[in-house]
């Protein structure tokens, strides 16, 4: 290859366990590859804590951008999956730099061809979804032990705790006293008639911060009986904990992950009476007013359609 080849370094790390350093030591052995071939690094790109399955990371996009413009005419990575472990996606991106006249060089693999794209594609890909299983079973076995899974609710705070030798114990809540009467509150007042909207006037006349400590919003409260979400149909506030009530897929199309909901079947349910906030009692009283509400607005002739209570306020 002739030299003073204008060349682009791509680096990329997936986790928030991982740090800069990581990319550095891309970019040194990126740097090496472009001497050893007598080629001019002209541009470094680096995107940081990004997973390779996500598409639509910033530097890289700006790679591709720039290879239009003719910026440079190689492309220098550490290997192949840096610059994606989709399948399709590192395909498409073959195609494009080769259309451009952009050469791929890796460090772990060399010029890229068609048989790496074959080959290596469909490693990342067995690779994707063996890290998928392993990330459910490990989140399985967090929750049958009656840990979180991940993210918190409203009424709860998180507890740091740290194994013996210093590693992070993950998935322990507790519940937090202020918020735990917010949530009595929301119960207390819809089981006695007020609605979702109602409700979160009030909250909001009084400043009581919302879940995201901004304010507080009718959907917030009433959520979405079937799936499980609202203040209102958190069964963790009764103790019990739900999992896998619903997956994630990507939509091939747009890249954005859409909720599917999943089979009961399929649900994990354990019991946690620790972190128990509503009596049974008083949970009781809000599923009989909702289950009122739906009979109440479900259409008795053709043309007279209402919208159910548990997708909209009561």
């Amino acid at each position: 290859m002739p030299g003073f080849l204008p060349a682009a370094i791509y680096t990329r790390y997936s986790s928030d366990r991982q740090r800069d350093a990581s990319l550095e030591d891309q970019e040194r052995g990126g740097r090496k590859r472009a001497a050893d071939l007598g080629l001019d690094v002209v541009a470094i790109y680096a995107d940081r804590a990004i997973s390779g399955a996500e598409f639509l990371r910033p530097d890289f996009q700006r790679l591709i951008e720039d290879a239009r413009r003719k910026r440079f005419l190689v492309v220098i990575a550490e290997s192949l999956d840096r610059f994606s472990r989709d399948q399709e996606h590192i395909a498409g991106f073959y195609k494009q730099m080769r259309h451009l006249g952009v050469r791929i060089i890796t460090v772990a693999e060399g010029e890229i061809n068609e048989l790496h794209i074959g080959l290596k594609g469909t490693m990342n890909a067995l690779y994707l979804k063996d890290l998928g299983e392993k990330t459910h079973r490990g989140l399985e076995g967090r929750i049958k032990e009656g840990k979180s899974a991940g993210g918190n609710a409203f009424g709860y705070q998180v507890v740091k705790r740290f194994a013996p030798d210093g590693t992070p114990e993950r998935g322990d809540r507790s519940i937090d006293p202020g918020q735990a009467e917010v949530v009595r509150r929301i119960f207390e007042e819809y089981a006695s008639g007020l609605s979702s909207r109602a409700i979160a006037a009030r909250l909001n006349e009084d400043g009581i911060p919302g879940p995201s400590d901004d304010g507080w919003g009718a959907s917030t409260i009433h959520g979405n009986r079937e799936r499980g979400t609202g203040i209102l149909n958190n069964e963790l506030y009764i103790g019990r904990l739900i999992w896998n009530r619903q997956s994630y897929r990507k939509d091939p199309t747009t890249g954005k992950r859409q909720a599917h909901l999943n089979p009961p079947s399929e649900w994990l349910t354990e019991s946690v009476p620790h972190l128990q906030i509503v009596e049974q009692e008083l949970w009781n009283r809000v599923r009989e007013r909702q289950a009122s509400n739906i009979v109440k607005n479900t259409p008795t002739r053709a043309g007279t359609a209402v919208a159910p209570a548990i997708s909209s306020p009561a």
